[in-house]
């Protein structure tokens, strides 16, 4: 072999080695490209994120944000229009500033819906648990218990109890939870059941571990996502339905306020001065509508059968 094919032959592995080189570099660097990269979020749910962190910080400062005690009586700018320095979105009947009031009733209404929602959750997916381990009669009554709580108006059970024992914040929040728990406890049942059939389950529980440990560890985080969008399904509901009873003076009670009892004052003045109902109104709107665009955007991600 010649000189000038020895050196040819180096070159042309040279090349060779080099191109390799650059397509390995190629592939790691679009490799962690993808590590890196999240998943496109559509604008809307941004945006409704944006709100809902928004309404959590208005919630946790409200106090202090608030340029007014939301029970500051001032006589003489009473149905002031919004728009002037000193109050921004007017007065009310008695001259209380909107916006202070509207911020206070944000971190009320959120309370009672989080609360509200958190203990029908709970409740529910208990139940739920139970009925899928006992089977029997315990299910049997559970699945009772759910379809008469989903044939009775929850509205007409809410009257009732308001009527016999009175009205307090605990009460309310402790009724509005058995909301919506018949929900989470059909849903806890059926994902259970079909958990205990699969191998993880019998594994687990073939090593000795208790039935607690196999649903709070080992079942739970595997049915979570479902229920977590449940709970972006039943909270805007919560909140709907606190602003009715309070619209209809039997939710949240004086000198306290939430955004359905500014509803329920407001529409006393709806033509003299709109702005009292308006702002509470619209942030009932645009909360539920937020939580419900985050819901539908958790459903579509954590459903396998739509990736």
């Amino acid at each position: 072999m010649t000189d000038a094919t020895l050196k040819d032959a180096k070159a042309f592995s040279s090349e060779v080695d080099s191109g390799s080189r650059k397509e390995n570099a190629l592939k790691l660097e679009s490799s962690a490209r993808r590590r890196i990269s999240f998943p496109a979020v559509p604008v809307s749910v941004v945006l409704a994120m944006t709100w809902i962190v928004a309404m959590l910080v208005i919630a946790a400062f409200a106090e202090k944000i608030a340029p007014y005690a939301f029970t500051q009586l001032d006589l003489r700018n009473r149905l002031s229009a919004p728009g002037n320095v000193a109050h921004w979105l007017g007065t009310d009947e008695l001259g209380r500033d909107v916006l202070s009031r509207l911020l206070v009733s944000i971190r009320i209404s959120l309370l009672i819906a989080f609360g509200a929602t958190a203990i029908s959750a709970i409740v529910g997916t208990t139940l739920g648990f139970l009925a899928a381990h006992f089977r029997g009669f315990v299910e049997q009554f559970v699945l009772m218990l759910s379809d008469f709580q989903a044939s009775m108006p929850f509205l007409i059970m809410a009257l009732a109890v308001l009527a016999f024992f009175g009205n307090s914040l605990p009460l309310l929040i402790g009724l509005m939870g058995f909301f919506g728990w018949e929900r989470y406890a059909r849903i806890a049942r059926g994902l259970a059941i079909s958990a205990n059939a699969q191998g993880y389950a019998a594994a687990v529980r073939q090593l000795g571990a208790s039935p607690a440990r196999i649903y709070l560890r080992h079942i739970l985080p595997n049915i979570a996502s479902t229920l977590i969008v449940s709970t972006t399904l039943v909270f805007p509901e919560v909140i709907l339905m606190e602003s009715g009873l309070s619209f209809l003076g039997l939710g949240v009670q004086p000198p306290m306020t939430s955004l359905g009892n500014m509803v329920g004052y407001g529409r006393e003045y709806l033509t003299r001065a709109p702005w009292i109902m308006l702002a509470p109104a619209a942030t009932i709107v645009v909360t539920t509508l937020a939580v419900s665009v985050i819901g539908d955007w958790l459903r579509d991600r954590l459903d396998p059968t739509l990736q």
